[in-house]
């Protein structure tokens, strides 16, 4: 039989086969089906765009774009410090790097501009300027870990609440953000994709080892560890959580007294800069003055 007859009918054969067993293959998994059950919403769009949304949309157009043309790439490092100063749009990263290029540009200008080293001033700015966004993004993960650093003690007294009540963890956890909404919103934030990803099958303790990761607070590490460890030796979770819950607030009250320590050297330097020139011209302002008259008589 001719060989291209056999080819023909094993390619045929492999097709068919194929595609009787691409709807079992390809089948979504149950986590891509339960986050597709959370995230689907049937209600109809009716909320007007206003002037400012528009606007910051043709920025993020042009920012993408102009990503996309200078083929810069978002690595894993990068998209983690996003998600740790709370920016979880796909957006960010188009901003950054649009920033970057718009600082680096403007620096190169000004530094133009210098009459004497125009080339030196020129690469100070725009080395100054590609650094801006970078300096900008660690703040912003500092102030957000210290805003998450200050809502921890008060979210496990309010745990250990909800779990000495007869809440489970889970069930706990969901209403300490209920209550921490508006207080303290970014702990809230963290909370609640805890919940989202114990929805869609992740297990508990790599949610919270992924609260860990994005926050990178040792209290939220140890927190961890301790669920990891009453979990793995059955613990009683109410008493592992008042323990953890008496050491966060001597920490705190540590860093109080510490905090008040620091005062005491701080305020040196705006006491001799400011306060003792004033007390000095009040004190002996009137003896220059009078010794000046009278030398002034004497003549």
């Amino acid at each position: 039989m001719n060989p291209f007859l056999y080819a023909a009918l094993s390619i045929t054969s492999f097709c068919a086969v194929a595609l009787l067993a691409a709807p079992v293959l390809l089948r979504p998994s149950q986590q891509a089906k339960r986050i597709l059950e959370i995230v689907k919403s049937t209600r109809p769009d009716e909320r007007t765009i206003g002037r400012k949304e528009r606007i910051q949309e043709k920025v993020l157009v042009v920012a993408r774009t102009f990503r996309s043309h200078i083929g810069l790439s978002e690595d894993q490092k990068l998209r983690q410090r996003f998600i740790s100063a709370g920016l979880r749009g796909r957006e960010s990263a188009d901003v950054y790097f649009m920033a970057r290029f718009l600082f680096v540009a403007t620096g190169i200008l000004c530094g133009s501009f210098v009459t004497q080293s125009p080339l030196f001033w020129c690469f100070a700015c725009a080395v100054v300027g590609y650094m801006l966004p970078d300096f900008w993004l660690g703040a912003a993960v500092k102030r957000r870990q210290k805003r998450i650093q200050k809502s921890i003690p008060d979210a496990i007294d309010l745990m250990v609440i909800c779990v000495d009540a007869g809440l489970g963890l889970d069930q706990a956890l969901l209403r300490v953000g209920q209550e921490l909404a508006i207080s303290h919103p970014d702990f809230n934030e963290e909370l609640m994709q805890i919940n989202l990803e114990q929805r869609a099958g992740k297990p508990r303790l790599e949610a919270w080892q992924s609260m860990a990761d994005r926050t990178r607070l040792p209290e939220i590490a140890s927190l961890v560890n301790m669920l990891n460890q009453t979990d793995r030796f059955g613990t009683p979770i109410i008493r592992a959580l008042s323990r953890f819950a008496e050491e966060i607030r001597t920490g705190r009250r540590l860093r109080a007294e510490e905090a008040a320590a620091k005062t005491k050297i701080k305020i040196l330097f705006p006491l001799v800069l400011f306060i003792f020139p004033c007390i000095f011209i009040v004190l002996l302002g009137p003896a220059i003055l009078s010794i000046a008259k009278s030398l002034s008589a004497l003549k």
